[in-house]
């Protein structure tokens, strides 16, 4: 292993991330066992500037570097002068280091990223149920009816009628992708035969035809805690599709959708929301019965209350899963203008309009565009 991890990579020592990352690409690329075939020096190459990459990229493991030097990361040290070892189990795999550089190639470079080529099988299912606020802040559950693959039982899952087992597919030849060049780039694709498998029936079962599993109808009951918010996706484990290669059930998948609430907007744990009150009450002050998620809760208001003023209801919000403390409710008032009048109230309020230095009749003012 080279003892400069920068000079490996071609950057400077007061390098940025992004520019250990820019060059990181263009030497994985070089170097990669892909476009390399049976060098083993380039393998190793790329080994070390993959490890180079994962130390000088983590602010931490960097800083130890910049002290100690490559010998803090060589396994089988005793670590610095401080007696203390390195835990080489935060590093990963130098295929998992080019992943997250280059993202998810689906097969880029052939099997080189791990594993045959294989395309895997997703069992896994994907659901919604939709549910109202109130049951958000106090928790309910849904019966999910779908359905979903098993085992077939008149071939027992095999896929095939007479017992026999399955061969390897003679268009992908077992790898369950075929794959096309392009330059030193290899893209793969499901094989369009065996649909992935990498295998294939000869004699196909009259049930399933040769899939192994068939679809029947299934429901499960989903327990939505207290709290969820909209979008969470909760999991049920084995309610899935079954695995035609003969493994395990997948698990079911269901996205929680909150109905909006007309009277209440919500913000994480917290619950927001308007009331309109009384002129004479914002300006004397007094208390209000408000709506609240569980029930009602008066909200004192100081004589003297602007209109669009926003209080807050302490412990009054949505709860956080699994937590027993909530968030609050804020309360924004708005004067209650009153749709008609009589002529006695009229003329006390206008009375009063102007023992506030409003002329009566005077077409500005608040008062004028209340009641005209």
């Amino acid at each position: 292993m080279a003892d400069d991890y920068y000079e490996l990579l071609g950057v400077k020592r007061d390098a940025t991330k992004e520019e250990l990352k820019k060059a990181y690409r263009k030497q994985a690329l070089k170097y990669h066992p892909d476009k390399n075939p049976g060098d083993k020096g380039a393998e190793e190459k790329f080994k070390e500037i993959s490890h180079a990459y994962e130390v000088l990229s983590d602010d931490k493991k960097r800083a130890t570097y910049d002290q100690y030097g490559s010998t803090a990361f060589q396994p089988g040290t005793g670590g610095h002068s401080s007696g203390q070892g390195v835990d080489f189990s935060g590093f990963r795999n130098h295929f998992d280091v080019f992943r997250d550089v280059f993202g998810d190639l689906g097969g880029l470079f052939g099997g080189a990223m791990g594993g045959s080529g294989r395309t895997a099988v997703d069992c896994d299912l994907r659901g919604e149920v939709e549910i109202s606020l109130k049951e958000a802040f106090s928790g309910t559950e849904r019966t999910v009816k779908y359905r979903r693959r098993i085992p077939c039982k008149k071939c027992k899952g095999t896929g095939s009628a007479d017992g026999s087992k399955p061969k390897a597919c003679g268009t992908c030849g077992g790898q369950g992708a075929v794959f096309l060049n392009r330059g030193f780039f290899q893209m793969s694709q499901t094989c369009p035969n065996c649909r992935g498998t990498g295998t294939v029936v000869s004699n196909p079962c009259s049930e399933c035809g040769g899939a192994g599993t068939v679809a029947e109808p299934h429901s499960v009951r989903i327990k939505i805690p207290a709290g969820v918010e909209n979008g969470m996706q909760l999991r049920s484990s084995g309610e899935g599709n079954s695995d035609p290669h003969g493994g395990q059930f997948g698990d079911l998948y269901v996205v929680v959708q909150i109905k909006e609430e007309r009277d209440f907007q919500r913000q994480g744990a917290n619950l927001q929301s308007a009331v309109s009150v009384p002129f004479a009450t914002l300006a004397l002050g007094g208390e209000v019965e408000v709506p609240t998620i569980d029930g009602s809760g008066m909200l004192k208001i100081p004589a003297g209350t602007q209109s669009e003023t926003t209080f807050r209801l302490r412990g009054k919000g949505m709860p956080a899963v699994g937590r027993i403390q909530r968030g609050d409710h804020f309360v924004q008032v708005h004067v209650e203008v009153p749709g008609k009048l009589t002529k006695a109230q009229k003329e006390k309020l206008e009375a009063f309009a102007e023992s506030m230095g409003q002329k009566s009749g005077e077409k500005v003012g608040f008062f004028h565009r209340i009641f005209q």
